[in-house]
């Protein structure tokens, strides 16, 4: 009874984290894209984001 619940805790807590770990890998990937092509399409104008001003 013990030792199936250690294991059930310890799969969970697997699961947990390969989930947290695997969602923070794809938003960190996603931002990265996103930032790449923002730096692309304004690749005529100027470096500074308030440059007319």
């Amino acid at each position: 009874m013990l030792e199936t619940l250690k294991q059930k805790l310890l799969n969970e807590t697997v699961q947990y984290w390969l989930i947290f770990f695997g969602k923070t890998i794809f938003y960190v990937v996603v931002m990265l894209v996103l930032i790449y092509l923002y730096h692309f399409s304004h690749i005529d104008g100027g470096s500074f984001i308030y440059n007319e001003f």
